[in-house]
């Protein structure tokens, strides 16, 4: 049975998170009935991170064994045919080798997370991020931040219902940056890993909102850390900012396959 893998973007908001679950609309179900219109029986689909309800992505990977052979390009098309009017879609695919788990190959993942400062309400990005109507600090985020950096143990960090074997976890890059953003001042967090426990990031940002208001001094991230204790974390962040931007590979899985072309790749060289 020919494998394929998938880079796949979607808005959190209708799903109960990527994993399939009774009676709740999951992105796993979504995708899985969307194959089960090109085939007699409904595939399982492997992926690389299982997001919570209201997470989003635009860099998840998922791969699965189909009873027959594709081309990548017709395959995507004929998934977001199905796809649709849910908000989920196929951006790459490729047929790659059987071996290849889009959760057992993959190296890292990354998220993003976005925070709004402004005291009116956003409006066109409602839903996509947190807003904080406050003032925050950045430069006292991001000195907070680097306390998390390397191998540690992330309790405090993790979910009480997490249900990975370890707390240990390597954060290989965290980033506090401020970027621009049309009314009023945005945040955005970059955070990197082999792999992440349950809530680990919404956490991490939860307890850096608090350095940046000043409630929390940044040595107070290294305490948390050190305690080990869940309840030593800050606030949990709301799943709205948060976003699954790629899985890392040794090689890329799409590189012989359909990617869908972002504007400059579109554009023709200049003469």
């Amino acid at each position: 049975m020919p494998c394929y893998a998938f880079r796949i973007e979607y808005d959190g908001r209708p799903f109960a998170g990527w994993q399939r679950q009774a009676n709740v609309p999951s992105v796993q179900q979504t995708l899985e009935e969307a194959l089960a219109k090109l085939q007699k029986t409904e595939p399982r689909v492997t992926t690389a991170g299982r997001t919570d309800a209201g997470v989003h992505a635009t860099g998840q990977v998922a791969s699965v064994d189909l009873e027959q052979s594709w081309d990548p390009f017709r395959l995507a098309e004929a998934l977001n045919w199905h796809l649709r009017p849910n908000p989920v879609a196929i951006t790459a695919c490729a047929n790659v080798p059987d071996e290849f788990s889009a959760r057992f190959s993959a190296l890292s993942r990354s998220y993003s997370y976005r925070l709004i400062c402004r005291r009116a309400p956003v409006v066109h990005d409602a839903g996509f991020v947190w807003q904080v109507r406050g003032k925050l600090d950045v430069a006292a985020m991001a000195a907070g931040a680097r306390h998390l950096i390397g191998k540690h143990d992330f309790t405090t960090f993790r979910a009480v219902h997490c249900q990975a074997q370890s707390p240990v976890k390597t954060l290989d890059v965290i980033e506090v940056k401020d970027v621009p953003f049309h009314a009023g001042r945005e945040v955005r967090f970059h955070l990197q890993a082999r792999s992440f426990l349950h809530n680990q990031v919404r956490s991490i940002v939860g307890s850096l909102e608090r350095v940046g208001a000043g409630s929390w001094a940044p040595e107070d991230v290294k305490t948390a850390l050190a305690a080990a204790d869940r309840a030593a974390c800050g606030p949990v962040a709301p799943p709205d900012g948060l976003c699954m931007t790629g899985v890392g590979y040794a090689e890329d899985p799409f590189r012989n396959g359909w990617v869908e072309a972002s504007p400059s790749q579109a554009m023709p060289s200049p003469a």
